[in-house]
């Protein structure tokens, strides 16, 4: 019903400044109306060891198979500490992913037909892809192994079309539905859309939660948090201001040597800036910048991260630690 855009409590700018809001997805039937499955949190530990989220992936979160690859040699090579040290098993981490996503099968439920889609073997994570489909018993499949007949997806088989419940995608939004999302991807599987508003398939995470990276969410989550929920964040997020909104933007200016300043909306290739550390003119764009469109604009608390030992070449080192969890 759109409440907390009418009552502003969330800002309009959020969604149509967002290029994560995607608008062929809105009104999308999902079922069991579940949309966020599959979520991970980048957290970073302050000097006065609480931790706080630095980050939301809600698109298609990689690192769990890295994970789970890694602690089955670490329990191979190192039977016997494992053991004393009590380390909790993953394997129920990945045994609940798996039966949500059977419970998401919108027919079929019995045996329902899901498939990891993955970007290919040119994307940096693909071992991963490969790795958690062939533990999670799920065919991996790029879009050219799908075709959608009729408002269903199928995967192409040997015998024939195989038709599809559940997609468990490892690909962005924007390149799902070259149909809905952009003509000038060559990539993609044309109908992905049209099947999801038809309910024939169902698609973790669902078409459309990228738009939840975006850091100027971090700076609406305390309020949201107490007005839908009635209680505080159990999990801080790193202090964030919004520009957009105009208190945030006269905090930003005042307090602009010791914060960071980051895209609003999640880019790749933006970094965040140190202000201090940007030259006379670097600093006067960015301050023009930040005025003329502020809705593109969040200021960070800068934490300096905590540490753990890391084995180098020249030995034991400190280095800065982001704990991903899921």
């Amino acid at each position: 019903p759109q409440k907390l855009l009418r009552d502003r409590r969330i800002p309009a700018e959020f969604v149509y400044a967002n290029p994560g809001f995607l608008r062929p997805c809105h009104g999308l039937n999902v079922p069991r109306n579940w949309w966020l499955h599959y979520y991970a949190a980048d957290m970073t530990r302050g000097g006065d060891g609480s931790w706080m989220v630095a980050a939301d992936r809600t698109q298609a979160p990689s690192g769990a198979g890295y994970a789970l690859e890694n602690r089955l040699v670490t329990t191979r090579i190192f039977p016997t500490i494992t053991q004393e040290c009590g380390v909790q098993r993953l394997a129920g981490f990945f045994e609940r992913l798996r039966t949500t996503l059977r419970g998401l099968a919108p027919a079929n439920r019995e045996n329902p037909v899901i498939v990891l889609l993955s970007p290919g073997p040119t994307h940096e994570t693909y071992f991963e892809h490969s790795y958690s489909a062939r533990y999670l018993n799920f065919t991996l499949v790029e879009d050219d192994d799908l075709t959608v007949r009729d408002n269903c997806v199928y995967l192409k088989t040997l015998e024939g079309l195989s038709r599809v419940d559940v997609i468990l995608r490892r690909v962005d939004d924007f390149a799902c539905d070259p149909l809905e999302f952009g003509a000038d991807s060559t990539s993609g599987l044309v109908g992905l859309v049209q099947a999801a508003h038809a309910g024939n398939v169902a698609i973790a995470n669902a078409l459309g939660c990228g738009a939840m990276e975006a850091p100027a969410l971090r700076a609406l989550l305390p309020e949201l948090c107490r007005h839908v929920l009635g209680e505080e964040l159990r999990l801080p997020s790193v202090a964030t201001w919004w520009c957009a909104n105009p208190d945030h933007l006269q905090y930003t200016l005042d307090h602009l040597d010791t914060l960071l300043i980051a895209p609003a909306f999640s880019r790749r290739g933006w970094n965040p800036a140190v202000v201090e550390s940007l030259s006379a003119k670097e600093r006067t764009t960015l301050l023009e910048s930040i005025r003329a469109r502020p809705f593109d604009f969040v200021a960070q608390e800068r934490v300096v991260p905590s540490t753990v030992p890391v084995w180098t070449a020249h030995g034991v080192e400190p280095r800065y630690m982001m704990l991903r969890a899921y």
